[in-house]
């Protein structure tokens, strides 16, 4: 996996989710709760930081909210827990990083202003939810 490779701590011991897994279980949470925009980038190829990138919008900091919790508590019976979270849902941008999988939640407005699809444009795009 590409977290063991450059040094993070890979979250994948061979028992539970895999990396793939993980992200994609990710993406059937997000899609539950209604996350809009919802994109699965494969950054195995072109970075070192992780093997995937979740990123999705939620239209409001409520549902910013409830996708974070929702995401903490259903990964967590995984056997998964975050290495850290970051943001706040007033700030628009939340950031959950599972190591291998790292899901960023933005609101509309952040997500445009920063622009990860563009920035990581290199990446493979896998899969693309509107």
């Amino acid at each position: 996996m590409g977290a063991a490779i450059h040094g993070r701590r890979s979250l994948w011991g061979g028992e539970g989710l895999n990396p793939t897994e993980l992200a994609h279980r990710v993406i059937g949470l997000v899609e539950e709760k209604q996350a809009e925009d919802i994109v699965l980038l494969d950054l195995r190829q072109v970075s070192l930081i992780a093997d995937y990138f979740v990123i999705c919008s939620a239209a409001t900091k409520r549902q910013s909210q409830a996708l974070l919790d929702t995401l903490r508590e259903e990964i967590k019976k995984e056997g998964v827990q975050p290495l850290h979270t970051e943001g706040e849902t007033d700030g628009g941008w939340l950031l959950i990083d599972y190591a291998d999988v790292i899901v960023h939640i933005f609101s509309p407005e952040q997500r445009a202003f920063y622009q990860l699809e563009e920035l990581w444009q290199h990446a493979p795009m896998v899969v693309k939810i509107q």
